[in-house]
């Protein structure tokens, strides 16, 4: 068992560390719920306040989560720096262990802290590629994170490093989301994102493993299969980066490929594709992050349970459901989540072992400090 202890607690045998607000040392129990929680990442719905009596607040207090997902549909646009900052305070003055504050600021068109609102402009991945000055790239990407760090954003989801492979990709390459085709331009320009966040403190991930720019589709809209289309390639620039030591996380595609796995999993569901390529062929023991469990290549073919199973089974540590959704299907809550995954555990259909593994890197993510 994983015990956390405040800096008065006994060292011996145990795993030691000071992490929390304003540098404040706190101590907790290991107990299972607490590392389910840590495991779960939440959308916030169109919250952009928090009143005293808000339900969140109680499931934060709870530790029935470890993160919260931002958009724009949670600025404030009469005060937007000042009630976004207020609000994410508020949140981590109610926690024991210190939340990941999370955001998509890719740039381009991939960009919730818009100039309208007062925050700085932040170019494409696609921009930057073209222009292929790693000055640049730095720049902006660190101007980006000194305003993250400001705000108390503490995690990007950035940078994608998908390659330009089919000009007709609608969900990277018509975006403007991928730094180029070229393998070393998009490592390159990546690990140069990657340091200007940590100059600020901010941690990064890189998506969409393993590798979304081949596709002829969009997993937000179902089913997309890249069997065809997918080229080894794809790999490299994840290999690059991992070999540099810039990784703090990587999250998972919700793309399936028959060579990859001939059960048709999608890779945020396949054991082969997370257990086996990345963190047998690559060698990656970091966190690994699932995309949107509500996207529909995964919300309308798995039901909840299957693949809150799956996804863990197959080594998913944090996963997301970021509550943007439309039509007949409803938000969801943390308790539900952490309610459901504990069943699962409780139930033999998840070993704890899983749920112990994820807690560490995670706890291991959250100490992680840059220099």
């Amino acid at each position: 068992m994983l015990k956390l202890w405040c800096k008065s607690g006994i060292l011996s045998g145990l795993l030691f560390f000071s992490c929390g607000i304003n540098n404040t040392a706190f101590a907790i129990a290991d107990s299972l719920d607490i590392k389910i929680g840590q495991m779960i990442m939440i959308g916030i719905n169109d919250r952009k306040q928090v009143a005293d009596s808000d339900i969140l607040l109680a499931e934060l207090k709870d530790n029935k989560l470890g993160g919260i997902v931002l958009f724009e549909k949670n600025i404030n646009p009469a005060d937007p720096a000042n009630s976004l900052r207020q609000m994410i305070a508020g949140f981590q003055s109610k926690v024991s262990i210190p939340l990941f504050i999370t955001i998509d600021e890719e740039g381009g068109k991939v960009h919730r802290l818009k100039e309208k609102y007062g925050f700085v402009a932040m170019p494409s991945a696609a921009y930057l590629g073209q222009l292929n000055n790693v000055d640049s790239t730095t720049y902006y990407n660190r101007r980006l994170a000194a305003e993250l760090k400001d705000l108390g954003i503490n995690f990007n989801y950035a940078p994608s490093v998908d390659m330009a492979m089919n000009p007709e990709n609608t969900v990277i390459v018509k975006r403007e989301r991928s730094f180029s085709w070229r393998p070393e331009i998009v490592s390159k320009h990546a690990v140069a994102c990657i340091k200007a966040h940590h100059q600020h403190e901010v941690k990064t991930i890189l998506k969409h493993f393993p590798g979304h720019g081949s596709s002829t589709a969009d997993s937000h809209l179902g089913i997309v299969d890249v069997s065809e289309t997918w080229d080894f390639q794809e790999l490299f620039p994840y290999y690059t980066i991992l070999k540099s030591g810039a990784c703090d996380a990587i999250m998972t595609a919700h793309i399936i490929n028959k060579r990859w796995d001939n059960s048709l999993l999608p890779a945020t569901l396949s054991k082969k594709v997370i257990d086996g390529m990345l963190r047998g062929l690559l060698g990656y023991n970091g966190v690994v992050f699932s995309d949107d469990m509500q996207m529909n290549a995964i919300s309308k073919e798995y039901g909840l349970d299957n693949a809150l199973a799956l996804a863990i089974n197959a080594g998913v540590d944090v996963l997301m459901f970021a509550n943007n959704v439309s039509g007949n299907d409803k938000p969801i809550s943390a308790v539900a989540v952490h309610d459901k995954i504990k069943k699962l555990v409780k139930s033999g259909k998840i070993p704890e072992s899983r749920i112990n593994e994820s807690y560490i890197r995670i706890m291991e993510l959250k100490q992680k400090r840059f220099s």
